[in-house]
């Protein structure tokens, strides 16, 4: 699975229609509707703002497409399709349409959305995504410095240190990093 590290932009012309597609990261629903507003505020005169969306949860991914009034499963499906291709979770992909007064017919439709989706995706930034756990432990004092040398090798991070009689830790680390870091410091 792959996350958008930079947003991208990408256009694309078929018989005088012009077609803007944007490929964002989107992290929950609350900014896929930030989003969509920013991208409709700035096509005011646009005839269609397809979609499809693609967020992991604690369920699982939630995917969901939109047609914008175009004939249905011809724009949104098509963008959802490459969303799934390339593998990308908690993104937008959206597309604008100026119609430029021919009909595509639905095979047109899908090539153009699917198209323009496909290189906004190509122009997007992606990295592979990386599940985190927060790990906490309890270690004594001289373990300190060699659990911060591990946790950083490990991509990870200190989030927090109590001192008492021993320091309790709490470290965010890629998940699959964490049983081998509580084996070797967890003292509790």
């Amino acid at each position: 699975m792959y996350l958008i590290e930079k947003g991208s932009e990408a256009s694309f012309t078929v018989n005088h229609s012009r077609f803007i597609g944007y490929a964002l990261p989107c992290a929950d629903e609350s900014q896929l509707r930030s989003r969509l507003y920013e991208i409709a505020s700035a096509h005011p005169t646009a005839h269609h703002l397809a979609f499809a969306y693609r967020i992991k949860t604690e369920n699982g991914i939630i995917a969901h497409f939109n047609d914008a009034g175009e004939p249905s499963g011809t724009a949104g499906k098509p963008i959802l399709a490459h969303m799934s291709g390339f593998d990308v979770i908690n993104a937008l992909v959206a597309v604008v349409r100026y119609f430029g007064g021919i009909k595509l017919g639905a095979g047109g439709l899908v090539r153009a959305y699917g198209g323009t989706a496909k290189l906004a995706l190509e122009k997007a930034s992606l990295v592979p995504y990386v599940e985190y756990a927060e790990l906490k432990l309890r270690i004594d004092y001289p373990k300190l410095q060699p659990l911060a040398y591990h946790v950083e090798k490990a991509g990870g991070k200190i989030v927090s240190r109590t001192f008492g009689e021993k320091i309790d830790v709490v470290v965010r680390l890629p998940a699959s990093e964490a049983p081998a870091i509580d084996r070797q410091f967890n003292d509790s």
